[in-house]
């Protein structure tokens, strides 16, 4: 294969993508990375205007938007969205929360909150999604992660139990999948400075913590994240199927 036939698929022209957590941080860098790599995008999320923002910068880059107000815990209502779209071809799970405590100060809502969100919502979205996919002969889930999928973090119980779980659910998901030409990995990234990680990460102590444990000496970057899920919806990453792509700067080599 030529260097310009591999380029070729990493295109997802005449698709059509779905990123829950749209309006802002890593999901909006996902959704416009796929708009550049020629793919339609459905946007979901709580807000609105912020949607309307996103889907006005991929309609600039010549792509086709849908915007979807819908918080993502409400699973009928996605699947509802869904059912009304022209086509199905790739699903980037991104939407996600965190509220960072020390174990033994762990709450039952926070507990509740983050595994309704971060777990639950995934999974039956996921599951809506595959039907669909399944119709149409096939597809690309990719879960947003984290590297406290793999490892312990400081104050993350509740968040490292969430990606666990999000990093077993994706690997017994291909299996379950399997011969229905349906792709399912994750994307496993070290703090990224966003909304959710800005205050954290305003801290010395805890900067200090994370820079002692990045190899590469700096942050993820939203693109950086955004660019292992061009690769997963691709056909380049058509033998790709059960496993997770760190984006981790080195941090889960110690």
């Amino acid at each position: 294969m030529t260097d310009a036939g591999i380029l070729d698929r990493f295109r997802l022209d005449d698709r059509l993508a779905v990123v829950t957590g749209a309006s802002r941080g890593i999901g909006r860098a996902c959704a416009l990375a796929l708009a550049d790599a020629g793919a339609d995008v459905a946007l979901i999320a709580r807000d609105t205007d912020a949607l309307t923002a996103v889907a006005h910068e991929i309609e600039r880059r010549g792509r086709r938007a849908h915007v979807l107000a819908r918080d993502v815990s409400d699973t009928d209502g996605v699947a509802a969205d869904l059912a009304d779209l022209p086509r199905l071809d790739v699903l980037v799970n991104n939407a996600g929360t965190n509220s960072p405590q020390p174990f033994l100060e762990v709450d039952s809502t926070t507990f509740d909150r983050l595994f309704e969100i971060n777990v639950r919502a995934a999974y039956f979205i996921a599951q809506v999604a595959a039907r669909r996919m399944t119709a149409n002969g096939g597809g690309s889930i990719i879960q947003m992660s984290s590297q406290a999928g793999h490892t312990g973090l400081r104050d993350r119980t509740v968040y490292c139990s969430t990606k666990f779980a999000i990093e077993g659910m994706t690997r017994a998901m291909a299996v379950d999948l399997k011969g229905s030409g349906i792709r399912v990995n994750t994307v496993a990234p070290t703090f990224v400075h966003t909304e959710m990680t800005a205050a954290q990460l305003e801290r010395s102590d805890f900067r200090d913590y994370v820079d002692a444990h990045i190899l590469t000496g700096k942050l993820a970057e939203m693109n950086e994240v955004a660019a292992a899920v061009i690769y997963l919806a691709s056909d380049a990453a058509a033998s790709t199927t059960g496993t997770s792509i760190g984006v981790d700067g080195g941090w889960l080599a110690h």
